[in-house]
């Protein structure tokens, strides 16, 4: 099922009557509205959702909110609330510019590294204690002085190559972590 409401895109995956709203997973990926931003690296979180939504992962529901980055918090909020879940049963997809292009991070807990939308999102709902798989962005010559403008401009043919195998092994992280739970999915995929 696809249904599209003004702020946000969203799709169940596989809804058995089984499934108890206990045993939901909120997967949001982060990332601006709108085709000028469709490319950039601000937006891996939901270039990872659309990559995600023709799997059948059983008791996933994904989403991309279309407000800006930095008003994340408030569709987060809403979604959870829609779905009667907590934020323990959240997953935020988004980018890092503190972890080299390529590498993936999965953390719990943990603050917002200065990243405007998971502020928004902490904020929002009063606690961080939600799952995020951080993706690197940061080029090879370190974080740029501007990042603000570095994480709105479009990834190079070099690194959309790399790009690609990183939505394979985030999709990989995520099957994982829904069979094998947290611990071991950190314990495989932050190396």
């Amino acid at each position: 099922m696809n249904t599209n409401y003004t702020n946000v895109n969203i799709r169940i995956i596989s809804m058995n009557s089984y499934i108890s709203i206990a045993y939901m997973i909120l997967i949001v990926g982060l990332g601006n509205p709108g085709p000028k931003y469709e490319h950039t690296r601000h937006n891996i979180g939901f270039r990872v959702v659309d990559e995600i939504a023709p799997l059948i992962l059983k008791g996933v529901v994904l989403a991309k909110p279309k407000t800006f980055m930095n008003l994340s918090g408030k569709m987060v909020g809403s979604f959870l609330k829609s779905y009667k879940l907590k934020p323990n049963n959240l997953i935020i997809i988004h980018d890092d510019i503190d972890l080299p292009l390529g590498k993936v991070k999965i953390v719990k807990n943990r603050g917002a590294g200065g990243h405007k939308g998971v502020e928004s999102i902490i904020k929002e709902l009063g606690t961080k204690n939600f799952i995020r798989f951080r993706i690197g962005i940061q080029p090879k010559f370190g974080k740029p002085k501007s990042p603000e403008r570095f994480v709105l401009q479009n990834f190079n043919k070099d690194e959309e190559k790399i790009l690609k195998e990183v939505i394979e092994k985030i999709i990989e992280a995520i099957e994982f972590f829904l069979k094998n739970g947290l611990e071991k999915a950190m314990s495989k995929f932050n190396k």
